[in-house]
Parts: C-alpha cells; sequence; structure tokens
C-alpha cells in the first residue's frame, strides 16, 4: 500500500508546523509530504516590530531547504493558482500536484483599500519592506522634533484588522525611542482602534494593562474609533470627530492572502472549517490552519495549536497515530512595552456574534491569567530563538521535551507574576 500523500501550500507557523508535526507523527512509509510556497524561507513575524527602529531583518529569516530535505518532505517553490477538489489536484505555477490530503496554510492580506484613503495617506505594518520604510518616516519625525517642529504620530486599527500586536508594539517602543533620542516632547502620539476594547482577543485583563501603559506614557488612546475616510493628514471617524497626524501607521482589514474558487469561504475569503479539526467544511480531506482559514483570532501561536490538531486528524487517517484532542483554543501573547513585557494566556471560546467573536472560555478561567513584568523580556527575547531553532531542525515548535519545558515554565512564571 502505498504512503498517503499529503501537500502543504504555505510555509508560515500554520504550513511548517503542520509539516514538522506530521513528520513527527508519521514516517515517510505511512506519510509523504509536500511542501508548496512561494517563498524558500520562513519570516518569523512577531519580531518585525523591532524592525522600524534599525534592527536587522536577516536574523528573521531561516532558509527552508535543508530542514526540509532533512525531514523527507519534497519542497516546491512555487504558487498556488487553484484547488479542483473533486479530482485531487492543486493547480501551481510548477504544475498540477496531484493530493490525498490537502492542507492550506497560505495565510491572510491586508486590504486598505476597504478604508477610503488609507492606502495613499498612511503606512502599513507587516511586510519587512513596510516596516523599513516605516523606520525612514520615524527618523524624519525624530529630526523635525530635534528642530523645534511639533509632530502628531497616529496609530489605526480600522474594522476587519487581525493580529493587531504588533501595531501596540511599534506604538510604544516608539515611545521609549524619541524619549531615548530626547524628542518625545515634541511628539504626540495617539493611538485609535474600532474594536471596543484594546486586543480584545486577548481578554480585559490585557485591556486594561495597556491602557495604564499608554496613559502612563502620555499615549492618546481612545477605543470604538472606527475611520471614515481618510484625507491628508486627516483621519475623519464615523462618530463625527477627526484627527490631525503627520504620520499615520495603521493595520489595514486584512481578508484572505488566496481565494479558492469551489471550496467554502466566508466574506473576507477565508476558509469556513469545522472549529476542532480545522476541516474545510464539505471536504473531509481539506484542512486550513492558521492565517487562511475562518477562525476569527489571526495569532502565531493560535495557527501552531491549529497546526497540531491537522497533524494529528491526518496522522490518524494515515493509520500511524492514534486520535487526539483536536484544537483547542489558548491565546497566548508576550507583548513588548519598551520596558516591561505583558503577558496574557487567555482561553477562548466562539461566541458566534460578529462584533465580538470570541470570548474568554467561561469553563477555564482558572486558565486565564495576565501580567506586565521586566522578567518576561528574556521570554520574549527566548521565543525567536526557540521557534527558528526547532523549525531549523525540522522539527515542531509546539511538542516535545523543549516545548514541556517552556510550557512548565511558563505556567509557574505566569502563577508568579500574576498572582
Amino acid at each position: 500500500m502505498s504512503p498517503t500523500h499529503v501537500v502543504v501550500l504555505g510555509s508560515g507557523f500554520a504550513g511548517l508546523e503542520t509539516t514538522f508535526a506530521l513528520r513527527a507523527l508519521a514516517g515517510p512509509e505511512h506519510v509523504r509530504l509536500s511542501l508548496v510556497s512561494d517563498r524558500d524561507d520562513f519570516y518569523f513575524r512577531p519580531d518585525g516590530s523591532y524592525l522600524p527602529f534599525g534592527a536587522a531583518e536577516a536574523p528573521l529569516h531561516l532558509p527552508l531547504a535543508k530542514p526540509l530535505r532533512r525531514r523527507e518532505v519534497d519542497f516546491r517553490v512555487a504558487t498556488a493558482e487553484g484547488v479542483d477538489a473533486g479530482r485531487g489536484v492543486v493547480h501551481t505555477t510548477g504544475g498540477p500536484v496531484p493530493y490525498d490530503h490537502l492542507v492550506i496554510a497560505t495565510g491572510a492580506a491586508m486590504r486598505p483599500e476597504e478604508v477610503p484613503g488609507l492606502a495613499e495617506h498612511a503606512h502599513s505594518v507587516r511586510t519587512p519592506g513596510q516596516l523599513h520604510a516605516l523606520g525612514e518616516q520615524l527618523r524624519w519625525v525624530a529630526q523635525n522634533a530635534r528642530h523645534g517642529r511639533q509632530q502628531q504620530v497616529l496609530f489605526l486599527v480600522p474594522p476587519g484588522s487581525k493580529g493587531a500586536e504588533q501595531l501596540y508594539e511599534i506604538a510604544l517602543l516608539l515611545d521609549g525611542w524619541l524619549r531615548h533620542r530626547d524628542v518625545r516632547d515634541n511628539v504626540q502620539l495617539a493611538f485609535t482602534t474600532a474594536e471596543q476594547s484594546y486586543l480584545p482577543a486577548f481578554g480585559p485583563k490585557l485591556h486594561d494593562i495597556v491602557a495604564a501603559e499608554f496613559t502612563s506614557r502620555g499615549i492618546d488612546g481612545r477605543t470604538g474609533a472606527a475611520p471614515d475616510k481618510i484625507r491628508e493628514l486627516e483621519v475623519a471617524y464615523t462618530d463625527g470627530t477627526t484627527h490631525e497626524f503627520d504620520l499615520l501607521v495603521a493595520l489595514p482589514p486584512h481578508v484572505a492572502a488566496q481565494r479558492f474558487d469551489g471550496l467554502p469561504t466566508d466574506d473576507r475569503g477565508f476558509l469556513v472549517c469545522d472549529e476542532s479539526r480545522r476541516e474545510v467544511l464539505g471536504h473531509p480531506d481539506v484542512y486550513a490552519p492558521g492565517d487562511a482559514g475562518d477562525f476569527p483570532v489571526k495569532q502565531a501561536f493560535l495557527s501552531l495549536l491549529q497546526a497540531q490538531a491537522v497533524a494529528g486528524q491526518i496522522a490518524v487517517d494515515a493509520g500511524a497515530h492514534l486520535p487526539g484532542p483536536g484544537f483547542e483554543p489558548m491565546a497566548t501573547c508576550l507583548l513588548d512595552m519598551a520596558g516591561k513585557v505583558a503577558f496574557t494566556q487567555v482561553p477562548l471560546s466562539v461566541t458566534g456574534d460578529p462584533a465580538r467573536p470570541v470570548a474568554v472560555d467561561p469553563g477555564a478561567l482558572g486558565a486565564y491569567r495576565a501580567g506586565a513584568s521586566v522578567a518576561w523580556r528574556p521570554a520574549r527575547k527566548f521565543l525567536r530563538t526557540y521557534v527558528l531553532g526547532r523549525f531549523g531542525a525540522g522539527l515542531p515548535v509546539h511538542a516535545g521535551r523543549g516545548w514541556d519545558t517552556v510550557a512548565f515554565g511558563t505556567r509557574h512564571w505566569a502563577r508568579w507574576l500574576t498572582r
């Protein structure tokens, strides 16, 4: 009997974790693995927050050819163009690829056009190129402030944005960066979000921590502020208010990075999935872990958990493993606040309410923790080393003795710092 052929689309957190977790559960005699991606490396997106302030980009990239070859994964640098689910074939720029199981982990993209004027007047923060370009603008802000010209920097989270942690980090890091250059007094910082609280996916405790930090740093924060249109040097909000700016930094609304005709999607192109198995509805051989799926929170840690559930289910289908628990959403965040690091770990439940799609799981309140301390800085710095080390060795992040040690330490450290 020939091994089950599993094709993974995408080389981000979800794609690599699925690939390496599945290989750890099922050897080549059970599963033949192919990974198709439009890039030949992995980019550690969480630390992109540091790029505008002069951090090197190269350490955030991991070449993939060696770890994939080590785990006997066929690697193709190509772009997926469509899926023929009836025939079990992915069409790519490198030709058709047949599959027995398909994992779509092509992620999300931004659509600034949803907010009139956003594309023309705001600096987005997603790709390394955008972050480097923002750094150039921040240096102009500092120079103008040094010459006594008052500057206004406005951070904006419009409706439809996902994973805004990086924007919050950049705002807080900018405050420290300006203070270090003795120009903070000449720069007004403001942060407005269309959401009803700061980072609502992580629960009310993190909102309180961020609100207090904004207040102590003199950052003018406002929630429930949805932009209506953006003009040159001014944002007009739906409530009739306006806010002037010299520099606007935004996280535009998110949509699926790629749409797949013939598969069920929501209105933003995200694949509709079974909540626990991340199986695309109506297609038992197609899965969508991570940002390509319709789970309302887009976050690296959640992508890893979804990928683990998908890998486990495919391994069961291939006869190589026993059934596991499935995807149990637990959001974890380490937010660098330019001094302290805020930590939160919150079990989530899906509400079905579009205005508030997730909430703290009432059945697991004992696992909900949040706090801020300089003691979390080593953990924030260690995160990149650990993830890149695991992926570089062709191993899943969320597995093995290394992860057990990290999880154990995190639980006990969190109890001590948040009690």
